[in-house]
């Protein structure tokens, strides 16, 4: 993958949303909860006012809402801004 981040964004690979079942029945992927967590995969080179804190590797956790998601190589990845994390686990 040749993709780097610019500035303060980070690129994340979202963990893959736990396979549940109520009673016997499969809930579909559609009405599954979206994961909160995921692994750094590349960071920018942070800005004068913000140093990068997370790398490469770093398990993260992050909003809800975070992010802008974008799809290569057949992933699923999200870019968000260093400050979209909320912590590192």
């Amino acid at each position: 993958m040749n993709i780097k981040p610019l500035a303060d964004r980070v690129l994340i690979k979202p963990a893959a949303a736990e396979e549940k079942t109520v009673g016997g029945i499969i809930i579909p992927d559609s009405a599954k909860e979206k994961p909160l967590k995921g692994e750094v995969v590349a960071v920018g080179n942070g800005t004068k006012d913000e140093e990068m804190i997370v790398k490469a590797g770093d398990n993260v956790l992050y909003g809800k809402y975070a992010g802008t998601e974008i799809e290569l190589d057949g992933e699923q990845y999200l870019i968000m801004r260093q400050s979209d994390i909320l912590a590192v686990i």
